[in-house]
């Protein structure tokens, strides 16, 4: 029975999470603080959940930094997630084997 508990209060809670804020507000956001606030949450969130796991994933700490910096820079000149993916899976299985 607890588990139920547990799973109807998850549904509920992420339910809630996602309809409040389009019931809270109808109108459009006057405040230039917080609509660059929230133009930026999808990006800071996506880094906090990956760059750890790109230097994390890999046995020496040296080739998943090498990875981040060499997919930082290849993303930044506009390559494509697969380019960067390909290069960072590169540089990561060159290095492993090298050090």
């Amino acid at each position: 029975m607890n588990i139920w508990l547990a799973i109807l209060t998850a549904a509920l809670v992420s339910y809630a999470i996602r309809v409040l804020p389009l019931t809270l507000i109808r109108k459009p956001l006057k405040s230039v603080f917080l609509r660059s606030f929230l133009y930026y949450v999808p990006y800071v969130t996506l880094a906090v959940m990956t760059f750890p796991a790109i230097v994390q994933a890999t046995d020496k700490l040296a080739a998943g930094v090498a990875a981040l910096l060499v997919g930082s820079l290849i993303a930044w000149k506009r390559g494509s997630m697969v380019t960067v993916a390909a290069a960072c899976c590169g540089v990561v299985l060159l290095l492993e084997a090298v050090l």
